[in-house]
């Protein structure tokens, strides 16, 4: 199959999957992984209607964004290094990996002094594992207090990367769990509305559960190719 028949396969099932939670299909946003995927096939991806990209690699990432320009959007999806923050800034239009007070001032200072408003994600680790960023669910409402006077950092909602299972089902919990969390902000006057979560093995479940984005890249692209990257 080739990439536009993968875009058209993932739609579907998006598509199916708000059809079973009685959700819009519109309030559901596609965001294709392009960790160690080539640039024609992103062009391949663009050509079938994607908008939207995830890197997990600063390095990377440069270079194709630099190629194809910004006709679509950019998001970092990888752990970002404090001291990395001025480039995010300049690359990206949004940053779904905010996993700490400290990130999050620093891309505040770096988008100001750029002229520039950043999108943010608070990254949750919903499953508490050590192995994993993100802040912890009972660390939520006192980030966001902390955050609250930022002006260039503007916070749109929640991502996690849930523990994985071979059956998507047991990571539904984990998914209802962060939209409960998101829930519960917008109740403490939070206005955050986003949820990024599910991945190729997992997005039905996450769209039954109310993901705003779903973050796919091998049902699109398939096995990555195993190139040289530069974190």
């Amino acid at each position: 199959m080739t990439v536009a028949d993968n875009v058209r396969d993932v739609a579907g099932r998006i598509s199916r999957a708000a059809a079973r939670a009685g959700r819009r299909v519109e309030d559901i946003r596609l965001i294709a992984i392009t960790k160690k995927v080539d640039i024609d096939m992103i062009r391949e991806a663009i050509e079938a209607g994607v908008r939207v990209f995830g890197e997990n690699y600063l390095q990377e990432a440069r270079g194709k964004i630099e190629a194809i320009g910004h006709g679509v959007e950019w998001h970092m999806t990888g752990h970002l290094q404090r001291n990395k923050a001025r480039d995010a800034v300049n690359l990206f239009d949004m940053v779904q990996t905010v996993d700490s007070l400290e990130l999050a001032r620093e891309l505040d200072k770096r988008a100001r002094s750029a002229g520039r408003l950043i999108s943010g994600l608070i990254e949750v680790n919903i499953g508490e594992e050590d192995s994993k960023s993100g802040i912890r669910s009972g660390e939520l409402l006192p980030f966001l207090n902390s955050i609250k006077e930022l002006n260039s950092l503007s916070i749109r909602g929640l991502m996690t990367i849930p523990p994985y299972f071979d059956d998507p089902e047991e990571v539904r919990p984990y998914f209802k769990m962060l939209r409960e969390l998101r829930d519960k902000a917008n109740n403490y006057g939070f206005p955050i509305t986003e949820l990024s979560m599910g991945m190729s093995h997992d997005f039905e479940v996450a769209v039954e559960e109310g993901a705003t984005m779903v973050r796919i890249g091998t049902a699109i692209f398939g096995e990555r190719r195993k190139i040289d990257v530069e974190k």
